[in-house]
């Protein structure tokens, strides 16, 4: 009975204790704490302690997958979860073989238990918010066969210790914040299967070995700063079918710089090498064996030249990839008849290719490219199987009869050649033609009916042509067309919209210097999702419709140069970011929805429109007109004279007060001896005036702020010496210096230097690598010189013991965020490591509120600005030839910024593109200073960016402004307009009516088709050359885009391409 009593209690027990929750439900309902939101309720309402299912594995669980009672997977991808995660919780799941947790919003670290996962296999927490260093008890993973890493912030080197991960088959370390070498330890992860590294920041040279790898299938280095020659014997050896090294700095190896490589392995099929430094020619005696098993090759965007090979027995090459190289002769007919190939894709634009066009007769052939090259005589009389077909910017010429043959093209660009003749009538081939672009040739005739009846056609561009005749109704109803550009044609007549027809989606609207004329139709309030409209340049007359209400999203309104009367109306629409009605004959007050827009949007032109407070353009009498003519001759020319007696009373004062001073001066002495005994303090404190033997010298802080123009203005170098040596350069001084090099000591001056001031830095100095060593002490007796001073700070150059330059950047007091925010932040760019990116080194942080210090390299001979506006001191000029490549320099460091490390610049202007020598390369500094701001920090740049003419419109408009992707376009573009004209975006330039800055003076040179006027006048001579004219009116087409609203603005990625293609 006992026995029996004793066996029930413990059954009693045991059931009690089985009811309890297990360690594995412990563990998610620990974790399920960090997260702070879930906007589906995934986890939230799913893991409660209600739901528990009792045998050890809370099934019912989303995202939880159990087996034997064990947890064995947790996966929450695609969740949008926001988690501060600590993942080291899971290490108590000890059947765990799946986490995934991707595309969320998770932060944290990776654990540094990892020895702790005795059984997982799969790790994915890509494209989260993780950071931090990788740690080095990552090799501990020993099971694990597949992590995914990607898309996080994670940052430094990658450990010795990866090559502990003896299972590890797929490894995704892409799209981080990782730099240095890399580790020869990962040549050594025998079982690995898929490695991609790409879009980081690795230097160096790629460690050989990887060939070595028998299982290895794809290797993806690409997005990186990779330099060195290519490893000869990696592409002979590999066993790698998938090989991507695009985007780096690879170049040929010595022995190898005439021809491309020797061979290449039977299992690369897949090989992409572009945007690297390879040069040579593909032309060799076992060229075909090169290729024979390649499926994709792309070597676009390289050095490359001399003649194509033939392809002839090249079977299984689907993908060939050859644009933006030096390659000439004439393209084999082999790639265009596809005899032999299975090509799908072809692409050599931007080469020097020449010589006709023959039939292009393959069946497999989908896309064409061969654009931006120097095709001649007519078009080809087949066009194949191809659905895209680019044949722009070549020299062509024959009328457009050969089209009557062509397949069914989906994609047709023929812009920018010779082409002659009327538009055919040709229907049936162009049923699935969804882009038609005939721009810049020389079409006649009118248009044809036939192109309202492509069911498919969305984009239609047949302008700068010389077409005449009627504009076509039909084409303004199409249900399928969104963007229709007929400017600068010679069409005729009115506009005819039918208000019965069909709803029309037509967005772009440009019939721009025509010979239009009737009136406004009122019918075109019906085209509602019209964004931008430009009639401008005809001969349009009366007075505006109301109904132009109605095209609630219109953006951009041009009608200017026509013969509009009447009043504006007052029911305008309210998104106008763009409006133009200068030179027409309107009357009355502006509306009030329209004042914010400058004077040149109304006038020349206009002369009874007017402002109701009397702003520029009010309206006069021809008898006041004459009396305040006069009046203003007798203002100027008292003005002139008072100027001239003022001129000779200072002349007289200023030799007076040198006369006196030079009867009180003592006996010369050695300025040199001076100088070196009695050293100028640099970073420890903001620099002071003070007399130094009778020497002025002036504190960087009162130079900036005593010059006239923007507040952001560069130093000359006459100023920056006497800053910091209180000694102005001349022909007798005994310091070397140079505009170009903007040194003010000598060398062996350097080192006799050292700071008088008590306020040494006592605070805390932190470097984001290991490749610079230095205490606050150490920079305290740094050398320094003025660079510049903006809004949130003065810059200087700081010249360390051991020869290194620093770029010292001291950032004003009350601008920068509490210290927490300011690391987290800044660590974030830690390792920006890319060849049109300043890198950051390191920041300080002081006791008090004015030492917060951010240091980066420092960039020599100096700035954009420096070298190309037309002012003393200018390091210039720039040829057109370095302006481009600046333009893509930059454009490339914006592209990196954006894409890869997804954040804006913020703070872009030409005192902020540095440039590097020797190779003048551009590289933007100053990025993402409004992450380490607080808001009224961020609000004074922006506005310091307006006074200098790069803010966008939209951060006028907002009432807490923050920097975007778009509003750095925008400042792209003006620094664009800054290439092309030699002019600072912050200068007025005077017009016939007035002042006008850069931006609104280049609109309206381009409205009236002077665009070429805008040129700096050291270009002309090389405006001679056809191709250098093409390229400068390319870039201004580009730089317009750059700067329209921000709806119609590009990405950075399609402007960076553009201007990489001219």
């Amino acid at each position: 009975m006992k026995l029996f009593r004793l066996l029930v209690l413990s059954l009693s027990f045991l059931s009690v204790v089985g009811q309890l929750p297990s360690q594995d439900i412990l563990t998610l309902l620990e974790f399920k704490k960090c997260i702070k939101h879930d906007p589906t309720g995934y986890v939230l309402n799913s893991w409660n302690e209600e739901s528990i299912d009792f045998d050890g594995c809370p099934s019912s669980w989303n995202g939880v997958l159990c087996n034997g009672g064990n947890v064995a997977g947790v996966v929450l991808d695609n969740m949008g979860l926001s988690a501060d995660a600590d993942l080291s919780v899971f290490s108590n799941l000890t059947k765990l073989v799946k986490l995934s947790m991707s595309n969320n919003f998770m932060s944290g670290k990776l654990p540094d238990n990892a020895a702790d996962f005795k059984s997982l296999e799969f790790l994915d927490i890509s494209n989260n918010l993780f950071s931090s260093p990788l740690p080095p008890e990552i090799g501990n993973f020993g099971s694990l066969q597949n992590l995914s890493l990607a898309g996080n912030n994670f940052s430094g080197r990658i450990p010795n210790s990866i090559s502990d991960m003896a299972s590890i088959k797929s490894l995704d370390l892409s799209r981080n914040s990782l730099s240095g070498a890399l580790p020869a330890s990962l040549t050594k992860l025998n079982n690995l299967v898929s490695l991609n590294l790409s879009h980081n920041g690795f230097t160096g040279k790629i460690p050989k070995g990887f060939d070595k790898i028998s299982t290895l299938e794809k290797l993806d280095l690409h997005g990186n700063m990779l330099d060195g020659p290519l490893d000869v014997g990696f592409m002979f050896l590999s066993s790698v079918s998938y090989v991507d090294f695009s985007d780096n700095m690879l170049s040929n190896s010595d022995s190898r710089k005439q021809e491309f490589l020797p061979r290449i392995s039977e299992s690369i099929k897949h090989l992409n090498l572009s945007h690297n430094q390879l040069t040579g020619s593909l032309v060799g005696g076992a060229e075909q064996s090169i290729f024979q098993n390649l499926k994709v090759l792309d070597l676009s965007y390289n050095q490359m030249n001399g003649e194509l090979p033939g392809f002839d027995f090249v079977y299984d090459l689907q993908v060939l990839k050859l644009s933006n190289n030096k390659f000439s002769g004439f393209i084999p007919n082999g790639l265009l008849k596809g005899d032999s190939l299975v090509l799908t894709e072809l692409d050599l634009s931007a080469n020097n290719l020449s010589g006709p066009l023959g039939m292009i007769t393959s069946t497999t052939l989908g896309v064409l490219n061969l654009s931006s090259n120097g095709f001649t005589g007519e078009l080809p009389p087949l066009t194949g199987s191809c659905a895209v077909l680019d044949l722009s910017n070549n020299k062509f010429e024959g009328n457009l009869s050969r089209m009557l043959k062509w397949g069914n093209i989906e994609f047709l660009d023929l812009s920018g050649n010779h082409l002659t003749g009327a538009i055919p009538e040709v229907t049936p081939q162009f049923l699935r033609l969804n882009y038609l672009n005939l721009s810049h040739n020389s079409i006649s005739s009118s248009l044809p009916r036939v192109l309202a009846q492509y069911p498919k056609l969305s984009v239609l561009d047949i302008s700068s042509n010389q077409l005449d005749g009627l504009l076509l109704a039909d084409l303004l109803a199409m249900q399928t067309l969104q963007e229709l550009h007929l400017e600068n044609n010679m069409i005729s007549g009115g506009i005819n919209l039918s208000s019965s027809s069909g709803q029309s989606h037509l967005q772009i609207l440009d019939l721009s210097h025509n010979q239009l004329n009737s009136y406004f139709p009122d019918e075109f309030g019906s085209l509602t999702d019209l964004r931008v409209l430009n009639i401008a340049g005809n001969n349009f007359s009366g007075s505006l419709p109301t109904s132009i209400s109605d095209m609630s999203f219109l953006d951009s309104l041009d009608i200017s140069e026509n013969h509009f009367t009447g009043s504006l109306p007052n029911n305008m629409p309210k998104g106008l970011k763009n409006f133009n009605a200068s030179q027409n004959d309107l009357s009355g007050v502006v509306p009030e929805i329209l004042r914010n827009f400058s004077s040149s949007s109304f006038f020349p032109g206009n002369t009874k429109l007017r402002f109701p407070n009397g702003p520029p353009g009010s309206t006069i009498s021809p008898a006041e007109s004459s009396k305040r003519k006069s009046m203003t001759t007798v203002v100027k020319v008292i003005i002139i004279v008072s100027c001239v007696v003022a001129l000779i009373i200072l002349i007289l004062l200023a030799v007076f007060i040198h006369y006196i001073r030079m009867s009180r001066s003592p006996p010369e002495y050695d300025t040199s001896k001076d100088i070196r005994a009695r050293p100028q303090p640099v970073i420890s404190g903001p620099i002071r005036a003070s007399d130094r033997g009778g020497a002025l010298v002036v504190s960087a802080e009162d130079l900036v702020s005593s010059r006239k123009g923007s507040p952001s203005a560069e130093i000359s170098p006459d100023e920056k010496t006497a800053a910091v040596t209180g000694f102005s350069p001349s022909k007798h001084s005994h310091i070397s210096w140079s505009p170009e090099s903007g040194d003010s000591y000598t060398a062996d001056s350097l080192a006799r230097l050292d700071t008088r001031s008590p306020d040494r830095l006592i605070g805390e100095l932190h470097f984001l690598d290991d490749t610079i060593s230095l205490t606050p002490k150490e920079l305290s007796r740094a050398p320094a010189e003025v660079l510049g001073r903006s809004s949130h700070g003065t810059s200087y150059k700081a010249t360390l013991d051991n020869g290194i330059l620093l770029r010292v950047k001291w950032l004003r007091e009350g601008v920068a965020k509490q210290r927490k925010e300011f690391v987290k932040e800044i660590k974030k760019f830690a390792n920006i490591r890319h060849p049109n990116v300043v890198g950051l080194r390191g920041y300080y942080w002081g006791p008090t509120q004015h030492e917060k210090l951010i240091l980066s390299d420092y960039i020599s001979p100096g700035s954009l600005a420096s070298f190309l506006y037309d002012r003393p001191g200018r390091k210039g000029p720039l040829t057109w030839a370095q302006r481009l490549k600046l333009a893509v320099d930059v454009a490339r460091g914006l592209n990196y910024l954006h894409f890869d490390r997804a954040v804006p610049h913020g703070n872009l202007k030409a005192t902020n593109v540095l440039l590097d020598t020797p190779d003048m390369n551009a590289r933007v500094s100053d990025y993402c200073l409004h992450r380490l701001m607080t808001q009224a920090g961020t609000m004074e740049q922006i506005l310091d960016a307006g006074v200098l003419g790069y803010r966008a419109p939209e951060l006028a408009a907002s009432k807490k402004p923050m920097p975007s992707f778009k509003s750095d376009v925008y400042a792209f573009g003006v620094i664009l307009l800054e290439l092309l004209t030699g002019r600072c975006a912050g200068d007025v330039v005077s017009g016939e009516d007035g002042g006008v800055d850069l931006t609104d003076w280049i609109r309206l040179r381009v409205s009236e088709g002077r665009g070429s006027e805008c040129f700096d006048a050291i270009l002309m001579p090389e405006m001679s050359n056809s191709v250098v004219e093409k390229g400068m009116k390319e870039v201004l087409g580009i730089a317009i885009r750059c700067i329209r609203s921000v709806s119609e603005r590009p990405g950075i990625k399609t402007i960076y391409e553009d201007l990489s293609s001219i």
